[in-house]
């Protein structure tokens, strides 16, 4: 990018907003629109401006020369796939809503790709057939495609983004396990030129599927992830990925199971409060669907059943909740009543909470009665144990027993062991060195490259604007000319000794804007280093300022471009 052409604000397309648009939840939002990087152009499609673009490409220069540095190969399928692959591994209907399918004139079923782990494989069948063509890693930068049913937050959660996503390819698992180190250590290098500040944290592989993955988190506000981190380990995780060892007690000497009159008590506020019990003390039963089939979820009083994690474990059958119909048609289910403790031709799953000994007032399926003194494992039995409850600060470190911190952050990169799933639907077989078939196993790994944008302005940005990081910036240094010819003439002529030293230089030439203006629209659009041509300009002297610190100093114009240029 070195000697590109000074771009010249009286001809650059992008208008800078004083107010925030209507629909802008989130800062990155907010400030991409009106410091002129980014237009909506519908609901989670958005047009990347000049501004926009260079910094997009920045992000994804980096991500490239990272990828390249591990051996990786670029290469770039297409964005309109077939059916048949996808509904090979079954993806055609896991993905459910979220999958954009459309018909051709013929009546083919086709797809927007939202991942391309099929068709990597697809291509690796077709060019490999021996073991010596492995091991081999494979990338594209690509858009992709996802129908959400609420697109938000600007760029951060569209319907159609860019992403960086590459496939590992190798005969044994020991070379899975090199590849999936290789990608980690050539994403911390990535989000370090970045400049974003990141965690990497245990995660689930959700419809990718596979065995060990881990998530890159960029700590935000407007993060749709929450993880959780320990103060006193090292352990992260997503809170979605964390699991509790099953804990029995003794529950021998607990009294005989009890029911007990409790009209009025169709909630766990209102069943504590008459008895005068803590809500931790109570079994909260919720009702779900699954596929149609109504499943009991357990979890103690005082926790929230966490509907993503269930949906999590019986993916990628539909979960929906219990509906006035469905109690109606089973005489059996009392709402606001329901207790484990014979229920019948319906599945029970329970947090590890409710070990088995563990005693509780739970309902007695009977409208106005509860139950005491139910104990798990002998009034009732727990089909299968699952991790169902949202984790909540000061929840015990899986690892070490410290009490866990929660933070909002958003997702910027995901690795995966896909393992032989994809390969085993597919049948990606090469012949190994004794001339027999070897399957072949996979890693995917993706970086959000739009997204890492959004992530760098919600990180970076401060009261007055954006404030880009010097490798990602769409300039290295922002010219303004006060507003006088002979200042603007200078400020023409400092750019082009810049560009000539090597400098990516955005200049203020705009003629009939105010100073005041120029001013905030420089630290709105946040370049790291803003040079004035002002009130000294006759004497051939500039302000230099650093965006993020503020701080300025007066240089004669050779001193200034060598301090810039050094």
């Amino acid at each position: 990018m070195a000697n590109a052409p000074v771009q010249r604000m009286s001809q650059l397309m992008a208008k800078t907003l004083r107010d925030d648009p209507a629909d802008a939840e989130v800062l990155s939002h907010k400030l991409l629109v009106r410091a002129g990087y980014v237009r909506r152009t519908a609901a989670g499609i958005w047009s990347w401006l000049p501004l926009g673009k260079k910094v997009f490409s920045n992000v994804e220069r980096i991500v490239r020369e990272e990828m390249d540095a591990i051996g990786a190969q670029e290469v770039l399928l297409p964005a309109l796939l077939p059916r048949e692959p996808y509904e090979a591994t079954g993806r055609w209907d896991e993905y459910g809503a979220e999958l954009f399918r459309l018909n051709d004139r013929k009546g083919g079923d086709y797809l927007l790709g939202p991942t391309h782990e099929e068709i990597f494989t697809l291509l690796v069948k077709d060019q490999c057939s021996s073991y010596k063509d492995l091991p081999v890693i494979l990338y594209q930068i690509q858009t992709k495609f996802r129908d959400e049913a609420r697109p938000r937050a600007g760029i951060l959660r569209g319907r159609e983004f860019q992403m960086k996503d590459s496939y590992s390819f190798d005969t044994e698992d020991e070379g899975l396990a090199q590849s999936y180190a290789l990608h980690r250590e050539a994403y911390r290098r990535v989000f370090e030129r970045l400049g974003l500040d990141y965690r990497i944290v245990a995660a689930t592989a959700g419809a990718m599927g596979g065995s060990k993955s881990e998530e890159f988190l960029a700590p935000a506000e407007a993060g749709e992830d929450t993880f959780a981190d320990c103060p006193n380990c090292d352990f992260a995780a997503n809170t979605e990925a964390i699991s509790y060892e099953l804990q029995p007690v003794d529950g021998s000497a607990v009294p005989a199971a009890e029911e007990i009159p409790t009209p009025d008590t169709p909630t766990i506020e209102t069943l504590a409060a008459s008895l005068g019990v803590p809500a931790s003390a109570t079994l909260k039963n919720l009702l779900v669907k699954v596929d149609g089939e109504i499943i009991a979820v357990g979890v103690p009083g005082d926790r929230e059943v966490d509907l993503g994690k269930v949906e999590e474990h019986f993916a990628p059958a539909a979960v929906e909740m219990v509906t006035e119909a469905d109690f109606a048609e089973r005489a059996d289910l009392v709402r606001g009543y329901v207790g484990p403790q014979g229920l019948e031709k319906v599945t029970y799953i329970a947090d590890p909470r409710v070990a088995p000994g563990t005693a509780w007032i739970t309902g007695a399926n009977k409208e106005g009665m509860h139950a005491k003194n139910v104990v798990a494992g002998r009034d009732f039995e727990v089909d299968r144990y699952v991790d169902v409850v949202v984790v909540q600060e000061g929840d015990p470190c899986p690892k070490c027993g410290t009490g866990l911190k929660l933070d909002r952050a958003i997702e910027i990169g995901h690795i995966f062991q896909l393992g032989r799933k994809y390969a085993d639907a597919l049948k990606l077989d090469v012949l190994g060195q004794n001339g027999k078939p070897v399957r072949v196993t996979m890693g995917s790994y993706g970086i959000g490259v739009s997204r890492a944008v959004a992530a760098l302005a919600e990180q970076s940005a401060d009261d007055k604007g954006l404030c880009w990081p010097a490798e990602v910036a769409p300039a290295d240094v922002h010219v303004v000319a006060a507003g006088k010819a002979l200042q603007t003439e200078l400020a023409l002529e400092v750019s082009e000794k810049l560009r000539a030293a090597g400098l990516r230089v955005l200049v203020d030439d705009r003629a009939g804007v105010s100073p005041g203006v120029k001013f905030t629209d420089a630290e709105l659009i946040g370049v790291p280093k803003i040079l004035v041509a002002g009130r000294r300009s006759a004497e051939g002297v500039l302000e230099l300022k650093d965006r993020r610190t503020g701080e300025r100093e007066e240089l004669p114009v050779d001193e200034a471009i060598a301090r810039l240029s050094a």
